[in-house]
């Protein structure tokens, strides 16, 4: 049978992809090259992390308070210094950083209003 390896990419609409697309390249480095995004190697992932495909109940409050039916999650080498990043580019940050065995995360809202999720995982060592 064949098998699912990984997710391989995350597509969403956008009022303004190339705006938003250069918001995220501003605000935290993201390598957007448009029109195609941002190509993201795994290579450059520390040991340990993984892809995650999780669908929620419809009635989640996970993603709130975006109106979204997604929730974008990006590992960050520096969860202060990243969420600090897209402070200072306008975005709201929603709720504590959180801590948990397999890493440390924070939520915002970007400049469309959508729920990301920021990961900082342990440190494997």
């Amino acid at each position: 049978m064949a098998r699912v390896l990984t997710v391989g990419g995350v597509f969403f609409k956008s009022e303004d992809p190339k705006t938003l697309g250069e918001w995220y390249q501003e605000w935290l480095g993201m390598p957007v090259e448009h029109p195609y995004g941002a190509s993201l190697p795994p290579e450059n992932l520390p040991a340990g992390t993984l892809a995650v495909w999780s669908p929620f109940a419809a009635d989640t409050e996970y993603f709130h308070p975006s109106s979204q039916s997604f929730m974008i999650n990006l590992v960050v080498d520096d969860l202060e210094g990243a969420l600090a990043q897209v402070q200072q580019g306008g975005a709201k940050q929603v709720g504590k950083i959180e801590d948990y065995e397999y890493g440390r995360f924070a939520w915002f809202l970007d400049p469309e209003g959508n729920k990301v999720e920021l990961w900082q995982p342990k440190d494997p060592r």
